[in-house]
């Protein structure tokens, strides 16, 4: 049974209502690692759904967090925006609300192509709109028994005078300078580093409560039953340790039910952070795969195990197998160990599976053709003369078509290795071509004169005319490339001669062999 379908049973066997709480600061550019989180959520709201349950999913901005530190891609006027909340800081681009909406939205964007079904809640708001002002007073009521719990798991010392609030100075916005020195409902007093003194209103956003117990607080205030989150949080002694102590001691209420996952990792980079920066951001990973292949992704493994995600030629790999299980789904013919990659397909299907297998052109064919041609009106050109599509392509499936060719176009540009790139030269290039390449090039040209113009015939027709000739398939293949594209490897020949023009193969062939 898939991971995501196991989860949903345990929570409705507790109870038939559930909600699904996930979230982010949006401190910096969210990396594609970010994804995991929501798209864990939601395949576990799917299932609920599809068990019977009752389920909302929301999705959490932490827009009221203060800005830590000027972060290295941050300009130097924002220095002196540290320690005041990320929804009080002007955006960097001049086109958002103000910082956290300028990191938010471009996931806020993504959330419908992605099927994501949640609803947004900013922090700040909830703060302006008193949604925490009883849990702030509960938590400063027992303020004494909360910084138990908190020195007792996390094994830190807290100040004598410590308070679970930290005020938002009206003179400087800062929430990380203020001290708080007295406490009656609803006003908390407290004194500035900046010098000045005042009294924060609870029911407003005059501050907030510190991260380990604003966590605990989210559970009461939204009734969360349900939350996946990192591994960093699930170590021993650290926040959900704190929060489940805080909920069950401090705000009487059961925690949710934990999913600790595992970090995505760029391969051979190791872990992404957002304070630093990506090379590979979430818009990035959902522009250089259709959606439902990055939903894949990450729900063919269970949340416990970490995914490499390669934005190399790695993709193609994993295309191809995104490609052969939807083959096996709409097949018929998968085995009882088949079952759980089959229904991560179907959980990666933003609006659920199709009735009938959508189109496919592989991703590596679709490489090559986009080098060749011009535009999305040559590609469909082309494989219509390839007869690999025809008139009946529905609607639906040309739009899969652009989208691949329009992922496949941005990979190109940003993320393909130079080992799949190249150029059709137009004429033959300026290189020296010996007597045993002339011989080659003379019976391969008799052989493929003759073959069906399709990639698999002709891809045979090279390579048994160069294992026979002391090139080798090797060398054979090597002085095709130069006499085509300059250079010694490119795209999988048989498919690469037949989305040319088949006299413009062959004149080549025979004029580089004379």
């Amino acid at each position: 049974m898939h991971w995501a379908d196991v989860i949903a049973l345990d929570l409705i066997s507790k109870t038939e209502s559930h909600l699904i709480s996930t979230g982010i600061t949006p401190s910096g550019t969210l990396h594609v690692g970010t994804l995991r989180e929501a798209i864990t959520a939601e395949a576990v709201r799917k299932s609920v759904v599809e068990a019977g349950g009752n389920v909302r999913m929301i999705y959490l901005i932490d827009s009221f967090d203060p800005l830590r530190r000027r972060y290295p891609f941050l300009p130097e006027s924002f220095e002196a925006e540290v320690g005041r909340p990320l929804s009080h800081i002007p955006c960097p681009c001049g086109k958002h609300d103000n910082y956290a909406h300028h990191y938010i939205q471009p996931f806020l964007d993504s959330i419908q192509e992605l099927g994501i079904h949640c609803q947004v809640l900013w922090t700040h708001e909830q703060y302006e709109e008193g949604k925490f002002a009883d849990v702030i007073d509960i938590a400063i009521t027992n303020k004494d028994r909360v910084a138990k719990i908190l020195e007792e798991v996390s094994g830190r010392d807290l100040p004598e005078d410590f308070y679970p609030y930290t005020p938002r100075c009206k003179e400087c916005g800062r929430l990380s300078h203020s001290k708080v020195i007295g406490y009656e409902k609803p006003f908390v007093s407290y004194q500035c580093a900046c010098g000045y003194s005042g009294k924060a209103d609870i029911r407003k956003a005059d501050g907030k409560m510190p991260w380990r117990v604003e966590w605990a607080a989210k559970w009461k205030v939204f009734g969360v039953t349900c939350e996946p989150f990192g591994k960093d949080h699930a170590a021993a002694g650290g926040s959900y340790d704190t929060g489940v102590r805080l909920a069950e001691e401090v705000f009487g209420i059961e925690p949710p039910r934990p999913i600790a996952y595992e970090f995505v990792q760029l391969k051979g980079k190791g872990q992404m952070h957002k304070s630093t920066g990506s090379p590979v951001t979430g818009v990035d990973a959902l522009n250089i795969t259709p959606p439902q292949v990055m939903n894949y992704i990450i729900l063919r493994v269970n949340p416990e195990r970490h995914i490499d995600y390669d934005s190399g030629i790695g993709i193609l790999d994993m295309v191809d197998e995104y490609d052969r299980t939807e083959k096996l789904f709409f097949s018929g013919e998968a085995s009882e160990k088949d079952m759980d990659i089959l229904r991560a397909y179907e959980l990666s299907q933003p609006e659920g599976p199709r009735s009938r297998q959508p189109l496919q052109i592989p991703y590596r064919h679709l490489v090559s053709l986009v080098q060749i041609v011009n535009g999305f009106d040559g590609v469909v050109t082309t494989l219509t003369r390839m007869e690999m599509i025809d008139d009946s392509v529905d609607p639906e499936d040309m739009a899969i078509l652009k989208q691949r060719v329009d992922c496949v176009n941005y990979w190109l540009d940003g993320f393909a290795p130079n080992q799949v790139k190249f150029e059709v030269c137009m004429t033959i290039p300026g290189c020296q071509i010996s007597e045993q390449e002339k011989e080659f090039l003379s019976k391969l040209y008799d052989s493929i004169c003759i073959v069906d113009w399709d990639g698999e015939n002709i891809h045979d027709a090279i390579y048994l005319c160069a294992k026979e000739s002391p090139l080798g398939p090797r060398g054979g293949f090597r002085i095709l490339y130069r006499i085509f594209c300059d250079q010694k490897q490119g795209p999988r020949l048989g498919f690469f001669f037949s989305t040319l023009d088949r006299d413009f193969v062959l004149n080549r062939i025979k004029e580089a062999s004379d």
